[in-house]
């Protein structure tokens, strides 16, 4: 990355929560190596059936030799007791004072008609990646976007059913949810001080609406800005790299509590709750690696999880788990 942005030259790339296991790839290779890419403003692929146009709108290609029918999705989630356990570790590492917010994920096999391909083809997300028979991600969280020097995050901490009356209102009012919404922007405030000067909070708990085939769902987000250095190209990978494992999906203080997420969770996160992302030579996009399917030797996992804090509830937080496993095809 270092390298390849030193020289203003366009790739993308995909880099795994431990930060271990990671591709960089030149943009003019990326397609060709199925690195499939589908961002705001830049595709970098021309795959048969996929849906450039409007990331977010109504199919409006041809989707012929697909799937078009009704989505089947099922779950088989995580026992109870195994997530109880796990839970109750992070909870007592809480209040020992070890975390103040920590992300619990855990994965749930799921059955469905559909590819990854085809996952991704019909996908409404701002941000999806499909790696060829590997995984598939369709994410709704950037992580950070840099135009000329100007860097920005958009940390997403808060989820809830938009068909509960006032569902809005009780979302940005929940203390549970708003203790760990402005942990997460105070963390990546934190973090993003380290690279960038001028750090500002530009939006402040602003809600959005997610649609999934099975009802759409709020997600609170905020926006932090800064301004990078002068010479920040020829270091981009290192400054990159300062800012992992992002905040959102992993807790803070960071250090120690990915410590105890990886005690908690026991399986390997592999690139969920990665970075994915382009640098076209003079701007960067990136998005935080959730809503995420991958294939394994017995078939497809779904890996999915949420924010716990010591108000956190056991059933509640299991249940945002699972209603987090969904397609948003619709």
């Amino acid at each position: 990355m270092n390298a390849l942005g030193g020289k203003g030259l366009p790739f993308v790339f995909l880099i795994s929560f431990s930060g271990e296991g990671n591709l960089v790839i030149p943009m003019e290779e990326s397609a060709g190596q199925g690195f499939c890419l589908a961002m705001p403003g830049m595709v970098n692929h021309d795959l048969p059936g996929m849906v450039h146009k409007d990331l977010l709108g109504p199919v409006d290609h041809d989707l012929s030799g697909m799937m078009s029918g009704p989505v089947q999705f099922r779950k088989s989630p995580v026992e109870k007791g195994r997530y109880r356990e796990a839970f109750n570790h992070v909870k007592e590492q809480i209040l020992y004072g070890n975390s103040f917010l920590l992300n619990l994920t855990f994965p749930t096999r799921v059955e469905t008609n559909m590819t990854l391909r085809e996952v991704f083809a019909r996908s409404r997300a701002p941000f999806r990646l499909y790696l060829e028979d590997e995984l598939v991600v369709f994410s709704p969280e950037r992580f950070v976007r840099v135009d000329g020097r100007s860097i920005s995050s958009n940390p997403m901490k808060g989820t809830m059913d938009a068909g509960i009356a006032g569902a809005h209102e009780k979302l940005l009012s929940d203390p549970k949810e708003d203790a760990e919404h402005n942990t997460i922007v105070d963390l990546i405030r934190n973090d993003l001080s380290i690279i960038a000067s001028g750090i500002r909070v530009k939006r402040f708990k602003y809600v959005e609406k997610v649609r999934t085939h099975r009802g759409d769902l709020l997600q609170m987000s905020s926006e932090i800005t800064g301004i990078l250095p002068e010479d920040y190209q020829g270091r981009l990978g290192q400054l990159f790299f300062s800012l992992l494992p992002a905040g959102s999906i992993s807790g803070a203080p960071k250090s120690k509590t990915v410590e105890i997420i990886r005690q908690a969770e026991g399986y390997d996160r592999g690139y969920y709750t990665g970075v994915f992302g382009y640098w076209d030579g003079r701007s960067l996009d990136s998005a935080v690696a959730i809503r995420y399917m991958e294939r394994d030797a017995e078939g497809l996992l779904f890996k999915s999880g949420g924010g716990i804090t010591f108000l956190s509830d056991c059933e509640k937080e299991y249940e945002e788990m699972l209603n987090k496993v969904y397609v948003p095809i619709y």
